[in-house]
């Protein structure tokens, strides 16, 4: 069960999932916990790693209380971003991958944007990277890679809500979760559940995130043949249909969080 918003007391929740990242995984967790404050969390959901992982995030756990680490229930990726979603406590939730590198004035500004432009979903630009001490810069923008904006029916067709460069009020888990394991990414099932249910999606042209690209990454940047695209897009179409029947179901109510947490 979701953690009840009064019962709180968390500003923000980083929620990462992690699998055998021990090869970058110090980089990232340093550069997120320089940005947190006391009162916030580092929530990581491991699921069933078999390299240095688990040991490496102990070590940060045993020597800074922000951190908690949980089991991943072993389903994939998805049901792990789920995982972790729902034990997260904080007003503003930020997901993170296991091997970027966040930059040193991320979750101050992704906090400005909110409060500036009532969003409730942001996500901010990226640069992407290969290589590890001298890095490689390949794209200077994911926003211009990707045409990057808000709008269901654009990011239905063509997807630019990325993971690890979004942060959303926790008010919207009541409406992503639970996360369906067929559709192809969880960070489109959000992005578009918050532009349909709020309106408030907040691009900000500012890349605050160094995006690794490697070979062991999860997501690909690369576009899939025409059959497998139509097929992903039906099947996201089919869940995100029946949410916002369910949605519909229950308007009065889902809609008068939002419009008392965006006023």
């Amino acid at each position: 069960m979701v953690a009840d918003q009064e019962e709180a007391s968390t500003r923000i929740s980083v929620a990462m999932v992690s699998y055998n990242g021990e090869r970058y995984l110090k980089e990232q967790i340093e550069s997120i916990l320089q940005q947190l404050k006391e009162e916030d969390e580092l929530v990581i959901s491991d699921d069933g790693s078999t390299d240095r992982t688990m040991e490496i995030i102990r070590e940060y756990r045993n020597s800074d209380t922000r951190i908690r680490c949980l089991k991943g229930p072993g389903r994939g990726i998805k049901k792990n971003v789920e995982h972790v979603l729902k034990h997260t406590k904080g007003e503003y939730i930020f997901l993170a991958d296991q091997d970027d590198i966040w930059m040193p004035d991320k979750v101050e500004q992704v906090l400005k944007a909110f409060l500036e432009k009532n969003a409730t979903v942001v996500i901010h630009d990226a640069k992407v990277f290969e290589g590890e001490e001298a890095k490689k810069t390949v794209i200077e923008s994911f926003f211009a890679f990707r045409s990057s904006g808000a709008g269901v029916f654009k990011n239905m067709i063509k997807n630019s809500y990325i993971g690890c460069c979004m942060a959303f009020r926790r008010e919207l888990l009541k409406v992503v979760l639970p996360i369906p394991n067929k559709i192809e990414m969880h960070d489109q099932w959000i992005g578009i559940l918050g532009d349909y249910i709020a309106g408030k999606s907040c691009f900000l042209p500012k890349a605050l995130l160094l995006y690794r690209r490697h070979g062991e990454n999860n997501s690909s940047m690369k576009h899939y043949g025409i059959v497998k695209m139509l097929r992903n897009r039906i099947c996201f179409f089919g869940y995100f249909f029946v949410r916002i029947i369910q949605i519909q179901q229950k308007k009065n109510w889902f809609f008068g969080i939002f419009k008392k947490n965006n006023s």
